[in-house]
């Protein structure tokens, strides 16, 4: 059994609650951005928290790059109805098939870039001013020069030069037409944070977070799973690890690592015990040193 600083905890959880809140008062038609991921999962929960017992007052988006992980689509549909809220999908599929994006070719073909299209095109249609994620500023370097208010121009695009100041949490939501605002109630949480958290509520998860054995491929020193529309190389060879992964995406990117971890509390241990982040298992973070921040430039998440 592992002893936590419950204090560090109820702070990190007190400060997320404290800004979803903010976001729905100062915001008039925000979205939660849900992936199935562990950190949109307990930015969800934190959401229910936060109104219980009203409903979340917002709607949950999914954007679909259609390489997703099958038990994270299972997962995401089976906890959306447990919220009782609104989940808007919206296919990268689609903006393929009406000619906004073309497919990458090539054996490191990806999705991952081209749902930045299908978000804005998303917050667009839909005319949200502000989508929740979850990203956390200990993940990677472009993430980390993030507010907990992250205005996007009309073009959905950030400046990280030029961002609004927010001294004792007091936040800024004025924007201009066309303009919105990514909110990330998650910013000073640790990966390890995010473990811990879900051990401590018991939080449901998908079940490929934890030690199981599947068909993978090794590229570029990384274990891909084996998926149809995952290309293999001719001195590539299929072989049957026992793996899990520390962060779920679109399945062309997604790294697995080797490991033994079934349990929140072996996940934990393990995590102490690292040194590599999470994002190390990410190919679409390897592709040039500035490849996460490029895309946030860009209206990433």
């Amino acid at each position: 059994m592992f002893s936590y600083n419950l204090d560090h905890l109820k702070a990190l959880e007190s400060e997320s609650i404290y800004i979803l809140r903010e976001v729905a008062s100062l915001c008039e038609r925000p979205v939660l951005l849900f992936s199935g991921g562990k950190d949109s999962i307990v930015a969800s929960h934190l959401a229910k928290k936060a109104f219980f017992p009203a409903k979340i007052p917002f709607p949950f988006l999914h954007i679909d790059t259609g390489h997703n992980f099958p038990e994270t689509i299972e997962f995401r549909d089976r906890w959306v109805k447990s919220m009782g809220v609104n989940l808007l999908i919206r296919s990268v599929q689609t903006s393929i098939d009406t000619g906004r994006v073309t497919e990458e070719k090539g054996l490191f073909a990806s999705r991952n870039l081209l749902q930045t299209t299908t978000l804005l095109d998303a917050i667009k249609e839909f005319r949200f001013d502000a989508a929740i994620g979850g990203a956390r500023r200990d993940e990677e370097k472009a993430r980390a020069k993030e507010r907990f208010f992250s205005h996007r121009d009309e073009f959905g695009q950030w400046d990280p030069k030029n961002q609004r100041p927010e001294l004792w949490n007091l936040f800024n939501a004025r924007k201009g037409p066309g303009q919105h605002f990514r909110i990330f109630p998650l910013s000073n949480w640790t990966e390890l944070d995010i473990w811990k958290y879900i051990h401590q509520e018991k939080i449901e998860i998908p079940a490929i977070y934890y030690s199981h054995s599947r068909k993978v491929i090794e590229r570029n020193g990384q274990f891909l799973a084996l998926a149809d529309f995952i290309p293999l190389a001719p001195n590539e060879i299929v072989e049957e690890k026992i793996v899990r992964f520390r962060t779920i995406g679109d399945m062309t990117c997604t790294g697995a690592i080797e490991s033994p971890a079934a349990s929140i509390e072996e996940i934990i241990a393990e995590i102490i015990a690292a040194t590599t982040t999470e994002r190390g298992t990410r190919h679409d973070d390897l592709r040039s040193e500035s490849a996460m921040e490029d895309r946030k430039r860009q209206g990433y998440f």
